[in-house]
């Protein structure tokens, strides 16, 4: 009988973990074996491809899949799924009560009885929620609010709070500050342990639009400086556009998902937002030439 060659080829996907320096390599093998099939039936294995992807920069640090929350006799969310990779910012958008929040308490595991699956692959969060409680007669600085529940040393305070840009009010008292000031200490907070993902309840809220421009832009900043992977959850689309990755639209379900352009052009999200979102691309697409500072202050680039 004449050789006869018979060619297959197939993908089989191998999770790797390896260390390289200090820095863990989490990657996917991809193998294309092709069978060369003689008439003494010898079989030839080839190794065809490898491509190896580098956990730094496409590591996923929490993953939701088809999660739902039933409580008090009604979904409070259903069918959602999200992803936050390292160096990512992922948007949570959607009107008051579509469950932004309750998402993002399914993905840290705060809710217990859940539907659908939670993998979470990093235990280093900083979390800022939506509200706190402080009582505002007591004589508390900034100094003081970063060790409340954790332990740091004055170059981790010292750095988050520079790296937040309110050093300045390590010695303030809190009731001294204005909104956005507080806003940044409690980011400064939240990051100062280096969390490998940071999740942000509106962080803007309580500040003046000048204000909520130059917080987004510090959240890109802290989100390149210490490569983390940030969850974050605004009311609206049109001031935080320019600094996220990924957008999610909810309103007790995943109305739209994808970048911020595509959701902009979505028709469910301008049924959602009405008049408000024709507004949106062409905030997006205005080329910046200033950054905004602390204070509110614009600053022209060189």
């Amino acid at each position: 009988m004449d050789a006869t060659t018979l060619t297959s080829a197939f993908d089989i996907e191998i999770e790797a973990k390896s260390k390289i320096n200090t820095d863990e390599i989490n990657g996917r093998i991809f193998f294309i074996i092709c069978y060369n099939i003689t008439k003494c039936y010898n079989i030839t294995i080839i190794i065809a491809r490898i491509n190896f992807v580098n956990k730094l920069s496409s590591e996923t640090l929490i993953k939701v899949d088809n999660v739902g929350l039933f409580k008090n006799e009604k979904w409070l969310v259903k069918g959602v799924s999200l992803e936050v990779k390292r160096g990512e910012i992922v948007t949570l958008i959607g009107p008051n009560g579509s469950g932004k929040t309750t998402t993002a308490k399914i993905a840290l595991g705060i809710y217990k009885h859940i539907e659908g699956k939670i993998f979470k692959f990093t235990n280093k969060i900083g979390y800022v929620p939506q509200k706190i409680s402080i009582d505002w007669t007591l004589p508390v600085r900034v100094l003081d609010f970063m060790l409340l529940t954790q332990k740091l040393n004055d170059e981790e305070i010292n750095n988050a709070l520079k790296l937040t840009g309110v050093e300045h009010l390590k010695n303030n008292n809190l009731s001294n500050l204005s909104g956005g000031e507080f806003q940044r200490v409690l980011i400064a907070r939240a990051i100062a342990k280096k969390p490998d993902l940071l999740v942000l309840d509106e962080p803007v809220q309580g500040v003046d639009f000048k204000g909520e421009i130059s917080l987004y832009e510090l959240i890109k900043e802290i989100s390149e400086k210490i490569n983390c992977g940030i969850l974050l959850i605004s009311h609206d689309l049109h001031v935080v556009m320019s600094s996220t990755d990924y957008v999610v639209c909810l309103n007790g379900h995943v109305c739209c998902s994808g970048t911020p352009r595509s959701v902009a052009n979505n028709n469910k999200y301008k049924e959602l937002f009405g008049d408000r979102a024709s507004t949106i691309l062409s905030v997006y697409e205005h080329k910046h030439d200033h950054t905004h500072s602390a204070d509110g202050t614009i600053k022209r680039k060189q």
